[in-house]
């Protein structure tokens, strides 16, 4: 019997609600039980796949190629279940299905209302995970009081009426503010969050309530008492150093063991928390450190590159080393000495990213690690710059440039107009929308035998996730393998180029896929791995 446990928020947005149902779930499988997480988002993007970096983050791509909230990248690095299409929508996914099957003629000349056809619809997005886990746990996007929200918070309303509460459980994560000047926690904001959530229908069992101190018993006695829950169901959620520590955290004030009782499940004590203990012992006594230069486009706000954030510290994690991230906006190469930002950094890495702005910069970091020494990692875009720098600064190919930046010059870099996924040919234009017509999702490599990317995969298969429409022209590569860069990694038909390294240099490699996107703390991707460890051999040169 599969249950259902639907976290919502209240007061403000960025509480961590992804990763409070990311570390629950987590602990339910350390418990011995299967797990399902997926995200309903309120906005009308049909999904993130357009949206810019700087106001919603990442966008996490999944195996069968779907573009996501990035909480889904949460899910999978504490639980290493993938992420699929069907775990993440939003009011625009469900709008659109709505609005084809009145076109369709499915609702018999029905008026179309949000109730019961909204809510109907995002009903149904939460039933098809029945039986697929024991225990699926849905984040609901936004805070408690967006218009926005409403249908979603009516829907989850009916399915707990439905499933009954042996079968559905609301959790709350809120914030309780610190006023210095009263020199206390304030429990008001809560109270007020929970009162309207149950003007909704909704009576949270459990509150999760985010602090950066301790609380003590009596305000948890008097969110209790006002929220009308056992004091016992009020989890602090504190501020902690790691976010791979919340899972423990949460453990040990009780989250794990209020559920279990809530559902009325055995709270046998034999759940194994041992890898996390593991993982949180070696983010805190790192027996070394290095630095990692970001060169991007993004990088005023961190989630940006959230996956690639975590990856870099699942590589330290393997390696035993604190990884200091240094962000750098590409933009500044144009106009200033590389030396002047990235003297003393250990590694760089140029990541993906899309149109002009700040890729002469890129070119500009990628010359100064290949001249340098310095361990280099291109990540999609950065494979593509990193081909640019060779073609203008090594074959003489002085107006070396990307179809996506200008019409003149001499095209590395192309739009790809035709490719093949699951034995279909799929096309694309100049003209073709922008959402969700890229390349998207796992598609398998044939890797060189002999070469530095077999080695650190330790094979020649391997399957990796994508998510671009530019890609590096094949006729070139002579050209390019002449000057030491190597084709390391192709397509299996040998046409698109997935890989390259260089052989005259320490580490040097550039990728036209997103490894981040599989990395996880205790199973990190063996590229990072790889490169924290060249930079960890880099620091010790200096």
């Amino acid at each position: 019997m599969t249950r259902f446990i639907f976290i919502t928020g209240g007061v403000v947005s960025s509480l961590g609600k992804g990763l409070g149902s990311a570390a629950l779930g987590a602990l339910l499988q350390a418990r011995g039980y299967s797990v399902r997480l997926c995200k309903l988002d309120p906005y009308l993007n049909v999904d993130p796949g357009t949206m810019s970096p700087f106001q919603h983050g990442e966008v996490y791509v999944t195996e069968d190629g779907a573009e996501t909230d990035l909480d889904l990248g949460h899910y999978e690095r504490f639980t290493g279940v993938p992420a699929r299409s069907t775990d993440n929508i939003t009011t625009g996914r469900i709008y659109t299905n709505v609005l084809q099957k009145e076109r369709r003629g499915d609702y018999l000349g029905a008026t179309i209302q949000v109730i019961p056809h909204i809510t109907n619809e995002i009903k149904d997005f939460i039933a098809e995970k029945d039986g697929s886990a024991d225990f699926v746990l849905c984040e609901i996007g936004g805070t408690v009081g967006d218009i926005e929200s409403l249908p979603f918070l009516e829907a989850i309303r009916q399915f707990g009426n439905e499933v009954g509460p042996a079968r559905a459980l609301f959790l709350h994560v809120t914030l309780l503010p610190y006023i210095p000047a009263a020199g206390e926690l304030k429990t008001k904001p809560t109270q007020h969050s929970v009162k309207e959530l149950m003007s909704y229908g909704i009576r949270p069992q459990i509150l999760l309530c985010r602090a950066d101190r301790p609380i003590e018993e009596e305000e948890r006695r008097k969110i209790g008492l006002f929220c009308n829950i056992p004091e016992e169901n009020v989890i602090p959620a504190l501020d902690v150093p790691t976010i791979y520590e919340v899972p423990l955290t949460y453990h040990a004030e009780g989250l794990d063991k209020q559920v279990m009782k809530t559902f009325g499940l055995d709270d046998a004590p034999d759940l194994d928390l041992g890898t996390w203990e593991r993982i949180v012992r070696r983010v805190k006594n790192p027996e070394s450190e290095v630095k990692i230069a970001i060169v991007g486009k993004y990088t005023n706000l961190a989630d940006s590159y959230k996956s690639l954030n975590e990856a870099l510290i699942h590589g330290g994690i393997a390696n035993k080393v604190k990884v200091k991230l240094h962000f750098i906006e590409s933009s500044v190469f144009e106009t200033d000495n590389p030396e002047d930002h990235l003297k003393g950094v250990h590694g760089i890495l140029v990541p993906g990213g899309f149109g002009e702005r700040g890729a002469e910069g890129k070119i500009n970091a990628v010359k100064y690690a290949r001249e340098r020494n310095i361990p280099f990692f291109g990540i999609c875009f950065g494979l593509q710059m990193a081909v640019l720098e060779a073609a203008r600064n090594l074959c003489g190919i002085k107006d070396a440039t990307s179809s996506e930046f200008e019409s003149g010059g001499e095209h590395l870099v192309g739009i790809m107009t035709e490719w093949t996924k699951d034995n279909e040919k799929q096309k694309r234009g100049e003209d073709t929308d922008l959402g969700g017509t890229m390349r998207l999702g796992a598609y398998p490599a044939k890797l060189s035998a002999g070469s530095k990317v077999a080695e650190i995969y330790d094979g020649t298969d391997i399957s990796e996730r994508h998510r671009h429409r530019y890609e590096v022209n094949i006729n070139y590569r002579e050209q390019l393998e002449a000057q030491g860069m190597i084709f390391s990694g192709l397509s299996p038909d040998g046409k698109l180029p997935e890989i390259c390294e260089r052989a005259d240099h320490p580490w040097f490699i550039g990728v036209q896929y997103h490894p981040e996107l599989k990395s996880k703390p205790f199973d990190p991707h063996p590229l990072f791995v790889s490169f924290i460890k060249a930079a960890l051999e880099q620091s010790r040169l200096v």
